[in-house]
């Protein structure tokens, strides 16, 4: 399942959103989006984890959890992660 991840802190890397998502089964990848020209987290990003029921418990868990003092919104992604950064 591939799930979109905003209101990220600046500060989390993509092992820190690995680290979470972990909790609750396989991360099969993850990539926050940057800016192109400064190389600065936009905000946001994408957890793939390996399955749909793992992706589910992860979203009702996490969605409006407090991470690194900024409740970060987690929802299954709509379409491919490809679209988001253009």
């Amino acid at each position: 399942m591939n799930i979109f991840v905003s209101n990220i802190s600046f500060k989390v890397r993509e092992q820190a959103l690995s680290e979470l998502f972990s909790q609750y089964g396989e991360v099969t990848s993850v990539r926050i989006i940057k800016d192109k020209e400064t190389k600065r987290s936009r905000g946001f990003g994408f957890v793939e984890m390996a399955n749909d029921e793992d992706g589910q418990k992860a979203i009702d868990a996490l969605n409006g959890t407090e991470h690194y003092e900024r409740a970060i919104v987690v929802s299954q992604a709509k379409g491919k992660p490809e679209n988001a950064s253009a």
